[in-house]
């Protein structure tokens, strides 16, 4: 399934960064994955590889000192990263999406202060929205950014659900902020937070308490955020203007939804390549597994699946791209991919019968991290509920 890769148009430019980061994948990820998975321990040596390719620069504009290649490129990327090991391409996902947001939405000085860093890794961003008492209900965040006299900002709360919270040096943070709209969400701004990188009070007033330990998607930290009493200037809003952080991170988040589209089809792939050669050597009544036809349907079936949400997530890419909205295509991209890689997964899964129960075989990681996309930036509900919607307000105007 290789050829999954290879849009057909295109350039010459996309193809080789595509066929290095295949290579690299293949010689220094995948050997590697098992063992760092298994002990939970962050990639470092494969990070700085990445850093040395250029990939934290991948969507960076030239003028500061990134490749600025585009979306269809970089999840075509992630793609291939996680068909190696998931969590690396989670180490690069709200990076983008930070920078995504800063050349969208930041002031000439944000983009010029944090942008040629972030481009070589020097600055890592992360992504913070959720809270421990909320998910999916963003309207109702509590951590709040009180105005003070002087100008400047206190800000108190906790945010969960930080991936890199802990490696990370950039985090744009959505908080609540008193402007007396009516509507919660006009309320909501996002602070740029900068912070070294590390665990415990990292600066006064804020606090990165630890890893949380997770059933899958190791080796990438991810944590809580506390804030108390933490002095944030104003020019730490994300485009200057307190209120506008809700549509800034929603602009954010559709990237993010394309990035777990391209990492679920990474797995997907990776399930199918294993269960197609394990299908091939495991032997019963005298022939390969992959010759008995209840085998080769499912693998016909699981690399029809692969193939659709590919196609999906590479024309959500496509669309956001061109500067048209997608929200419907990347909800769509990302609820479609995240549950055939869960099918697929499990499927490569019962090929391997009782040996893909073994932490030996590679099918036991792709088991624990599937289930992760079922709920990474946003769960399925909330893509059909985000769907439903723009196929409703479509269709009512062409009434």
């Amino acid at each position: 399934m290789a050829r999954l890769a290879q849009t057909a148009d295109l350039t010459e430019v996309q193809r080789e960064i595509l066929s290095t980061v295949r290579a690299f994948v293949d010689k220094e990820i995948i050997p590697r994955a098992q063992e760092l998975e298994h002990s939970d321990t962050y990639p470092q040596e494969i990070v700085d590889g990445m850093k040395e390719m250029g990939l934290f620069g991948l969507m960076i504009p030239e003028e500061f000192g990134g490749l600025g290649e585009s979306l269809l490129t970089y999840v075509l990327v992630v793609e291939e990263i996680a068909r190696g090991w998931m969590s690396v391409s989670g180490v690069i996902n709200t990076h983008f999406i930070v920078a995504y947001m800063l050349i969208q939405h930041g002031t000439q000085e944000q983009k010029e202060r944090f942008l040629p860093r972030m481009a070589t890794g020097e600055v890592r961003g992360a992504f913070s929205m959720s809270e421990p008492g909320l998910g999916s209900d963003v309207a109702a965040i509590r951590t709040k950014a009180t105005l003070d006299a002087d100008g400047s900002y206190t800000i108190d709360g906790a945010k969960m659900w930080l991936t890199n919270g802990g490696s990370s040096t950039l985090v744009a943070t959505l908080v609540k902020t008193d402007l007396g709209h009516e509507k919660a969400h006009q309320n909501l701004t996002a602070f740029l937070v900068e912070k070294p990188s590390g665990f415990g009070e990292v600066k006064p007033g804020l606090t990165i308490p630890g890893k949380i330990e997770k059933m899958g998607y190791k080796g990438v930290d991810t944590t809580e955020m506390v804030f108390d009493g933490y002095r944030a200037e104003a020019e730490d809003i994300l485009g200057g203007e307190p209120g506008k952080g809700f549509a800034q991170m929603m602009d954010g988040v559709e990237v993010g939804r394309v990035n777990v589209a391209a990492r679920a089809c990474g797995i997907s792939i990776r399930a199918f390549e294993l269960a197609v050669e394990y299908a091939q050597q495991r032997t019963t009544f005298g022939k390969p597994i992959a010759q008995h036809q209840a085998i080769a349907f499912q693998l016909a079936e699981m690399a029809t699946k692969v193939e659709a949400s590919h196609m999906m997530m590479v024309n959500a890419a496509k669309l956001k791209d061109s500067g048209k909205r997608n929200d419907v295509e990347a909800g769509m991209a990302k609820l479609l991919a995240s549950e055939y890689c869960a099918e697929v997964t499990t499927q490569a899964f019962r090929i391997h019968g009782g040996y893909g129960y073994s932490k030996e075989y590679e099918i036991e990681r792709l088991m624990r991290e599937a289930p992760f996309l079922l709920i990474g930036e946003g769960t399925s509900e909330i893509q059909k509920t985000i769907i439903s919607r723009g196929l409703l307000k479509e269709y009512a105007s062409r009434r």
